[in-house]
């Protein structure tokens, strides 16, 4: 499986990315900004965490002009699957990828630690080997996670299953950490083949990293 992971100045998770999808046996390149293509027979695009652009403007709102992106809308659009993460969850918002938009996190403070999250729907392949009500801890790094869509919206994303992720506690009980409608941590688009979430399933697959529940997250796009 051919995985492509951009990189943009300012990210700083493409290597993470990097890694966890080689662990997984994948072939994995990373891919410039400037480069006007993806790489031949991608499978699936990572779009990794960080600070693109030094998140100048908004979060992801210069990355979106970046000469990869229009490659990645024609992949997208073709079916092909994308994964945005942390910055790229971001990027994916700015770019029209994926519904809504972010906003400082409400207690206006970076936040960085594990945080549990609740599988509301798998009806796709990124959490396709989890269960729904599942509960996984995965590491969260960010300053602008505060997920916000308007009400019509947001019973659009309910409507069609596009909700994905929401935070809770380690028993599952949905709780807000950084201000998000609805408590929501990830969604997808209505094709289903566009993704995004704020924390970090990358940084989740070694017990030396205080997780291995990202691996199942990443492997549901394996073939």
């Amino acid at each position: 499986m051919k995985v492509a992971v951009l990189q943009f100045p300012g990210t700083n998770c493409e290597f993470d990315a990097h890694y966890a999808f080689k662990k997984l046996g994948c072939d994995v390149e990373v891919v410039w900004h400037k480069n006007s293509k993806l790489p031949a027979n991608t499978d699936l695009v990572i779009v990794p965490g960080g600070f693109s652009y030094g998140d100048y403007l908004r979060s992801g709102a210069i990355a979106r002009f970046a000469a990869i992106m229009e490659d990645v809308k024609r992949f997208a659009k073709n079916g092909g699957k994308v994964l945005g993460i942390c910055n790229g969850f971001q990027i994916l918002l700015e770019a029209g990828l994926l519904p809504g938009a972010m906003k400082r996190n409400d207690t206006l403070h970076f936040i960085s630690k594990h945080h549990h999250l609740k599988v509301i729907d798998n009806q796709n392949e990124f959490l396709r080997l989890l269960n729904v009500g599942d509960v996984v801890n995965i590491p969260v790094a960010h300053h602008d996670g505060n997920y916000f869509i308007d009400e019509e919206g947001l019973k659009e994303l309910e409507r069609n299953n596009q909700i994905l992720l929401k935070y809770c506690t380690k028993d599952g009980e949905l709780t807000n950490m950084n201000g998000s409608i609805s408590n929501i941590a990830g969604i997808c688009n209505k094709e289903r083949n566009v993704f995004g979430l704020m924390p970090h399933p990358e940084r989740a697959i070694e017990e030396i990293l205080g997780s291995t529940d990202g691996i199942n997250m990443l492997k549901g796009f394996l073939k």
